[in-house]
């Protein structure tokens, strides 16, 4: 069990977003596309893919990118008018992926055919480790500053391109700047031969922990800038705690009770709620051969048994931006979507079932559907990619009555956005809270829909298969008030989540008390034919094969159960 130290931990874990890997392709106007950017962003330490800034005209505030300390993929800042890309904090860009399959830092074309409201500034202040990949400084009129950065000292490969061409004009000022840049910042070229890494002076004592990247300030695996591989609650370590370690007096692989998953650089004693585990790692998808499964209060990826769930891409791509009647057919038998889904203005005409989803997006529905109630088997909604902060949007639906969303039981990341639907009753009696999982602050916007004065009280909408949890009991998914105890052709029992479930066909109708305890033949408290031990049987075993005993034929006494016949007969 988590304690209290654990929990404080968790809750001191950086701020970690997901990023894009969008190239040169924008989004909507340029206040859709800036607002995207500070909606992802605002307040994140570290970046989980790429850092693209990309076709911005106006001299917007960037302020909120200065939080960012690490991005694990590429970093590209393109075709932008702004003077300044305040990336003060960043520290190490990882290069996990890159530009072009060659850069890790891409910065081009950043001014306006007219006028002088260019980049002026690149603003990486304590950019001093760049572990995979090339930079790229081109065409930049205005810049003059960054390109004269000692770029050969930050790249770890040395060969790794550097294009630095065809920007800004370059005046005794910035040779001044390059002169402190390489004085005060280089942590590879002057250290000591003996150093494996970085340094912090030039003595042979003054090496970094080979952990280290970025730099560090002592020669501890503390004491670095940022981790190589990964930080292991402050320390940086080749690898987390594994889940199984080697017991050297019993000679066997135990499981580690202080183990911990990898998430990006971050060893973690649990994965976000938004995430999967597989093996010792904490993944946003399962492998194709294995699917998610519930263990223990946290989904884990295991291999499949047979024929794993059909796994759907879902829309947002550029050749794939909406469900529509060109689509539709592909998800159906979907049990998840990988990816998001969105129900813009070209509207659906069709039926199809799902389980899991990352972001549900609807803003155009069929006017013959009052519900959504084709998502009636949603039980999750991932919210690994957020669009703004919302993992779950419905909006301007005027026919829509009621969500039926009756199978929703968790919202892993991301807020709700239901607005502007004039005739959409029941969301205000759902505990949205219930729903949400993890620590991140949710802020719902539920507005502009039909007055609740106006709305019965309910649930997802009316009717007993609407509830999100039930009163009493539930059958197949509607609540009722009773299962079939004591009455009935096909009695049932009650599992422990108050579900009813019938009893075994051979188990025989008891008269004023339950006539089964589970769903098994040995289950029955009496049997409608015959019993064979526990079990209850429409007939006894004749000629069944037993190892020890060979055939095996038994015949009914005069109570109705099965014994074996004389050893010598051979045909019951």
């Amino acid at each position: 069990p988590r304690g209290p130290l654990e929990d404080f931990l968790t809750f001191l874990l950086p701020e970690v977003c997901p990023g894009t890997q969008n190239g040169l392709s924008s989004t909507g106007s340029q206040e859709t596309q800036y607002n995207l950017i500070k909606d992802r962003y605002s307040g994140c330490e570290i970046i989980m893919g790429n850092l693209e800034i990309t076709q911005i005209e106006s001299n917007w505030d960037f302020s909120f990118l200065k939080t960012i300390r690490e991005v694990t993929g590429y970093v590209l800042i393109a075709m932008n008018h702004v003077q300044e890309i305040p990336l003060g904090q960043l520290r190490v860009i990882r290069g996990n992926t890159l530009y072009e399959r060659r850069f890790a830092l891409s910065v081009f074309f950043n001014y306006p055919k007219e006028g002088s409201n260019g980049l002026r500034q690149l603003g990486l202040l304590n950019l001093t480790e760049i572990l995979e990949g090339g930079v790229q400084i081109i065409n930049n009129k205005f810049l003059s500053y960054g390109p004269l950065i000692f770029w050969q000292d930050i790249v770890r490969d040395n060969s790794a391109p550097i294009d630095i061409q065809n920007n800004g004009e370059r005046d005794i000022r910035d040779l001044c700047s390059t002169f402190l840049s390489f004085v005060f910042s280089v942590t590879k070229m002057v250290c000591a031969p003996q150093c494996n890494g970085r340094c912090f002076g030039r003595s042979p004592r003054d090496c970094c922990h080979i952990e280290c990247a970025a730099g560090c300030k002592g020669p501890l695996d503390e004491d670095c800038f940022a981790c190589r591989h990964f930080n292991d609650s402050g320390a940086c370590v080749p690898q987390c705690p594994q889940t199984l370690i080697y017991n050297k007096q019993t000679f066997q692989m135990e499981t580690n009770p202080n183990a911990k998953y990898q998430y990006g650089s971050i060893c973690v004693s649990q994965c976000p709620t938004h995430f999967v585990v597989d093996g010792s790692s904490c993944v946003s998808v399962c492998p194709p051969d294995k699917t998610e499964m519930e263990r223990d209060g946290q989904r884990q990826c295991e291999l499949c048994s047979g024929f794993c769930p059909k796994v759907c891409n879902g829309t947002g791509a550029e050749h794939r931006q909406t469900v529509d009647s060109s689509n539709i057919d592909s998800f159906v038998n979907c049990t998840k979507i990988q990816g998001s889904l969105h129900f813009l203005v070209t509207g659906i005409l069709g039926i199809v079932m799902f389980s899991f989803s990352d972001i549900l997006n609807i803003q155009s529905w069929p006017k013959e559907l009052n519900n959504l109630s084709v998502f009636s088997s949603l039980s999750t909604i991932q919210g690994r990619s957020l669009y703004k902060r919302f993992s779950l949007m419905v909006m301007r639906i005027p026919t829509l009555t009621s969500l039926g969303l009756r199978s929703l039981r968790y919202i892993n990341d991301g807020s709700v956005y239901i607005s502007q639907n004039t005739n959409l009753c029941y969301h205000h009696t759902v505990n949205w809270t219930q729903l949400f999982r993890g620590r991140r602050v949710r802020v719902n916007n539920l507005n502009n829909n039909k007055p609740f004065a106006e709305c019965d009280s309910g649930c997802w909408g009316p009717g007993p298969d609407q509830c999100l949890t039930c009163r009493n009991y539930s059958r197949h998914g509607t609540c009722v008030g009773s299962c079939s105890f004591l009455s009935g052709s096909a009695r049932e029992f009650a599992r422990s989540d108050k579900e009813c479930v019938a009893c075994h066909p051979e188990c025989k109708p008891q008269r004023g008390k339950v006539s089964c305890t589970g769903t098994g033949a040995d289950e029955c408290v009496a049997c409608s034919n015959l019993q064979d031990g526990p079990y209850c049987m429409s007939s006894c075993p004749s000629g069944v094969f037993d190892e020890h005993r060979g055939l095996i034929f038994k015949y009914p006494n005069k109570e109705g159960h099965c014994e074996p016949c004389h050893p010598n007969c051979t045909q019951g």
